[in-house]
């Protein structure tokens, strides 16, 4: 029997997420807020293009959801054509959008509420990851809902985990962004100084990268960095959303992020800058602009 999906959002993550399940014979069904995508989607990969998400999620087996915030999230998950009125009952629910715990929290009540699994399962490894098939998965649930759910995320993760019960994986997503953004703004001033002090990029690079020094970052944004080049995948404006959650979140937990809040202040001066499309390594470009 062929397993069904309902795929909601067809961004730069969830479009090519969907193709891999579909790759790997999984019945699709699609819906984004632009008719065009979904259908661009459907005749790339053979699947269904969807005019409502009451339609979408019918008779799925799983329904991935991929959007923007907590409040896309409510706009398609409740209301009389949202996910939760609409699923098949017994279907697992598997959100990868990055959002606030909280939102994570209701929407799993939600579901418990309506006979459906929920999963919070926001992902790491960006449009690349994304494309390759190859995100790391952060997942919030119930071991039994995780059980099922995960032979599914397998398509296009690297990295598959159950961190905890129903917000969880939100709150993993915001360690990982918590650790990148000050690392970022740390090379960012390394490799400003090494200007400043008229070394030679890669030479500096290639030996610091072999030490304690060496992180993702370094090996694969720092020429990019040197160069000037900011068009590498994840978004100013995408990060500062994310950093805003995480600082919400510390809000209510007692957490102190001194340094996360000063490189939210930084990336606040990159959109100033005009680049809130630049990937996240464009800090940098702020330190040359003193």
């Amino acid at each position: 029997m062929t397993t069904t999906a309902a795929f909601i959002g067809l961004g730069v993550m969830g479009y090519p997420m969907a193709g891999h399940l579909a790759n790997a014979g999984i019945s699709v069904q699609v819906w984004n807020r632009s008719e065009e995508k979904a259908e661009k989607w459907a005749a790339e990969y053979s699947g269904t293009a969807c005019k409502t998400i009451s339609e979408a999620v019918q008779n799925a087996d799983f329904i991935m959801t991929c959007v923007g915030a907590d409040k896309d999230l409510m706009a398609v998950y409740e209301g009389p054509d949202g996910i939760l009125e609409n699923a098949p009952k017994g279907a697992t629910l598997i959100d990868h959008t990055t959002a606030s715990a909280g939102i994570a929290e209701h929407l799993f009540a939600g579901a418990s509420k309506a006979g459906l699994g929920f999963i919070d399962a926001p992902v790491s490894g960006g449009q690349q990851g994304a494309e390759n098939g190859q995100l790391t998965i952060m997942c919030g649930a119930n071991q039994s809902d995780y059980d099922q759910a995960a032979p599914i995320m397998d398509h296009y993760a690297r990295a598959l985990n159950l961190m905890g019960p129903a917000g969880s994986g939100q709150k993993t997503k915001m360690v990982n962004q918590i650790a990148i953004a000050g690392l970022i703004q740390g090379l960012s001033e390394a490799l400003h100084f090494a200007e400043q002090a008229d070394l030679d990029i890669q030479k500096v690079v290639d030996v610091i990268s072999k030490g304690a020094a060496q992180s993702w970052q370094m090996e694969n944004r720092s020429a990019t960095m040197a160069d000037g080049k900011f068009d590498y995948g994840f978004a100013v404006d995408w990060m500062r959303k994310d950093l805003g959650i995480c600082l919400q979140e510390a809000t209510r937990n007692g957490a102190t992020l001194p340094v996360t809040a000063l490189v939210d202040q930084f990336y606040g001066d990159v959109q100033k800058m005009g680049g809130n499309r630049w990937d996240t390594s464009s800090l940098i470009q702020r330190l040359r602009k003193k």
